[in-house]
């Protein structure tokens, strides 16, 4: 597992990144879980992720509309397959509106160019 934190920091809200080898909706769920088992991860507010595998293209928004996509859009266009990236937001009081995108993007940009 290769996480990253402190990507982006915007009006209180931080942002990291997880990701690692995952090949089935079975091992996204153990991923989490084992993601989880850091207290700061099981606290925070979303934990976005996308992976693609033989079983398809499989996202979770978390409760942040619309930020799965923007994984998997991400992950096809760099044609990454079986590795989950899982983004963090610990939610800092203000809205970010579209800036929460773009820093969905920024963080997923940050694993990729990792691996």
């Amino acid at each position: 597992m290769l996480t990253l934190e402190n990507i982006v920091t915007d009006r209180g809200s931080k942002y990291a990144v997880s990701g690692g080898p995952c090949h089935s909706a079975k091992e996204a769920k153990a991923f989490l879980k084992e993601l989880k088992r850091a207290k700061k991860y099981a606290k925070a507010t979303h934990n976005t992720w996308g992976l693609i595998c033989a079983d398809g293209a499989i996202k979770n928004d978390d409760g942040e509309s619309g930020a799965g996509m923007i994984i998997l859009r991400m992950l096809e266009r760099e044609e990454v397959q079986n590795q989950i990236v899982v983004v963090t937001r610990w939610y800092g009081g203000k809205h970010l509106g579209g800036d929460r995108f773009r820093h969905v993007q920024t963080a997923v940009r940050a694993y990729l160019d990792r691996l």
